[in-house]
């Protein structure tokens, strides 16, 4: 690996050498061991993607468009107790080009169906003669997505350029490292919280160095991730066993356990916690690097006790807004749940002690404490790379001399 600076100040030839030296002696061991972990788990001949039937063996998914919504009983609004016939032509699959009533729940009804929209229906040959075969599955969400996507891509160039772009290139990279990697090992049975130390490793080096460049600033943020990923890790397996969190008391827990009898729901819980709070680990961890050396690059007479001084001053702003970052993403996720949960006779404290929402709970706590614990660490790590000199310097930024 090859480990050059792109700081604000130059470093002089021999510091630079010096600092490449340490950065290469700590990270190469730790990409060496991650692609040595890739091989060994890498899932090998075939894996159980895709293994469960939709129903029987003859069921089909098929595309079609919905023509009309008739409400049941006449009038203009759809009853929820009568609910609605549906039709819609079929664009795929036997009978196709026909119109054909589709059966569709309520609360889809209710919630978003109309007239003109694409969708995907279950055919089932042996309902044919019992009441209509076709079934609405979801919905065909392929145009509005991709047009997300495209303004997406559009609005990152606009702002950030080729370094927004080259960002959105590690997202992608990462991503692929879970649908390649992570979900297929766990899938084939390999252990789930080494497939997730691993993958995540590769996640990081990916994201950050496809992000960011490689550099000493990016892999200075790159061990504060790491070190942040090692405790988060360390953390929430001690967590999840202290608060008797088991993964196991929820819908898709019981389609888990049966789809995979050996699989530990435990472990499948711990390598959520740690993909989740990744993204904000390594934002945070870049951000204090980069913090470090602009203060040195505008005073490169600070001291690396008034470094890390500085440095931290921008990191307790971060730490305040992350905090609740984090805590507010897995609320807006958790918000289905939270609204049931709330429908139960309990006091408040047993509705937040109850298992999924203590899940959140744990999740949030956790990744906060390895997102706050690696500001400190990556602050540390740039100071003491930074060359420091002995003459005093003039106050800067925010920072005394």
């Amino acid at each position: 690996m090859h480990i050059h600076g792109t700081t604000t100040a130059d470093l002089p030839p021999r510091q630079r050498g010096r600092v490449r030296a340490v950065l290469a002696a700590i990270t190469i061991p730790i990409l060496l061991a991650t692609v040595v972990g890739l091989l060994l788990l890498w899932p090998r001949g075939e894996t159980p993607v895709g293994s469960l039937p939709l129903g029987g063996t003859a069921v089909t998914l098929e595309s079609a468009r919905v023509s009309a919504i008739i409400p049941v009983g006449g009038g203009e609004e759809i009853d929820p107790m009568q609910g609605a016939e549906v039709r819609a032509d079929l664009l795929s699959g036997v009978g196709e080009g026909q119109n054909v009533p589709i059966q569709v729940p309520a609360e889809i009804l209710l919630n978003g169906l109309d007239v003109g929209d694409r969708v995907t229906v279950m055919f089932t040959p042996d309902a044919m003669g019992s009441g209509s075969p076709y079934v609405f599955y979801d919905f065909h969400r392929e145009v509005p997505i991709a047009l997300l996507v495209v303004l997406y891509l559009a609005v990152v160039a606009a702002v950030a350029r080729w370094k927004g772009l080259a960002a959105v290139l590690g997202l992608v990279a990462s991503l692929a490292v879970t649908g390649m990697f992570i979900l297929p090992a766990i899938m084939s049975g390999a252990n789930p919280l080494a497939v997730v130390l691993v993958g995540s490793t590769a996640m990081m080096f990916l994201a950050v160095y496809l992000a960011h460049g490689i550099s000493i600033r990016t892999t200075t943020a790159l061990l504060g991730t790491f070190a942040g990923l090692v405790i988060t890790v360390v953390l929430g397996y001690a967590s999840i066993g202290w608060a008797n969190l088991t993964g196991a008391q929820s819908d898709t827990a019981l389609v888990l356990g049966t789809a995979f009898p050996g699989i530990s729901l435990r472990d499948v819980l711990l390598c959520g916690l740690v993909i989740a709070g990744l993204g904000a680990l390594n934002d945070v961890t870049i951000t204090q690097a980069s913090a470090v050396w602009e203060l040195h690059g505008a005073n490169p007479g600070l001291s690396r006790a008034r470094l890390v001084s500085g440095g931290m001053r921008i990191g307790r702003d971060h730490i305040a807004s992350t905090v609740y970052t984090l805590a507010f993403a897995y609320v807006g996720s958790a918000l289905p749940m939270l609204l049931i949960a709330a429908l139960i006779d309990r006091s408040v404290l047993d509705t937040l002690m109850a298992s999924e929402i203590a899940e959140e709970i744990v999740r949030t706590l956790v990744a906060s404490i390895g997102l706050i614990l690696a500001i400190p660490m990556t602050t540390a790590v740039a100071a003491a790379l930074v060359p420091a000199t002995a003459r005093v310097a003039p106050a800067v930024a925010g920072v005394p001399a």
